[in-house]
Order: structure tokens, then C-alpha cells, then sequence
């Protein structure tokens, strides 16, 4: 009974010692950073999917220095994410937030606003509109 407990364990050791050099042995997987998971806009609301053929569309948005964004709002999700520089948002009456290089945000929906380009260097964006055929990801609105 005790010889064929340290062959097991024997067994059990040459296993662990297999799996560990083959774990070692393998290259590194890839580092994952979630940028935001979140159920709501950068206004508190929450937000669903249009309806119909899904559609998604991704943008690389270079803004001058300075310069200022017509007034718009989005009736698709979108997932911006600032990849240089500093972007002003002017909401309205929920006031102004300021995004710096590494932010992600999910911006509000159906919710007029006017963006610029603060600091002295230009804005870069990657924006990501989860929309639908037939929907617009953007269309001009007048800030309340």
C-alpha cells in the first residue's frame, strides 16, 4: 500500500514538473487592458443598440489645435477613446468635462454637444459608433 502511494505521488511530481517547464516553455499570451465596461454615457444614461442590420463603424478623428466642433449629437452608442492631446466637451446644461490622452468614455446619446480641441497640441480620437444601416452616427443639433 505505501510503495504504490509514492509511485502515485512520484507519478504526480513528474506530472507537475512536465507541465510546469511546459508552461515555462511557452511564449507570454497577450496583456489585456479593459479601457471602461460600463452599462451607462458619460451622462448617467443608459443605452441599447438600434434596431435593425447592426453596423459598426470605427474612426481615427485628427482635430487643429484649438479648433471647435459644430454642435451635434450621436443616436447610435459610441465608444471614444482619446489617443492625443485633450478634448472639451460642452454638454449644455450638464455642464463641461475634460478628457486627456488614455481616457475611454461611452458618449451620451441623443444629447446635443459641442466638442473642441483644448491644450496646444492637436486632438486625436478613435471613435467607435455601434449603429445600424439606415441610422446616422452623427447628425448637427443645436446644445440646450
Amino acid at each position: 500500500m505505501l510503495r504504490r502511494r509514492m509511485i502515485q505521488m512520484a507519478g504526480a511530481l513528474l506530472l507537475l514538473g512536465v507541465l510546469a517547464h511546459s508552461v515555462a516553455a511557452m511564449p507570454p499570451g497577450p496583456e489585456v487592458e479593459v479601457l471602461i465596461e460600463t452599462t451607462e454615457t458619460v451622462l448617467g444614461q443608459g443605452f441599447a443598440y438600434p434596431e435593425g442590420q447592426a453596423r459598426i463603424t470605427a474612426e481615427r478623428i485628427t482635430v487643429p489645435p484649438g479648433a471647435l466642433l459644430p454642435p451635434h449629437l450621436h443616436p447610435v452608442p459610441l465608444f471614444a477613446y482619446v489617443l492625443q492631446g485633450e478634448l472639451i466637451v460642452d454638454y449644455g446644461s450638464e455642464g463641461e468635462i475634460v478628457y486627456q490622452k488614455g481616457d475611454a468614455l461611452v458618449e451620451a446619446i441623443d444629447w446635443p454637444h459641442q466638442g473642441r480641441s483644448g491644450g496646444r497640441g492637436k486632438l486625436v480620437l478613435l471613435a467607435v459608433y455601434a449603429g445600424a444601416e439606415g441610422v446616422p452616427n452623427t447628425v448637427p443639433a443645436p446644445l440646450r
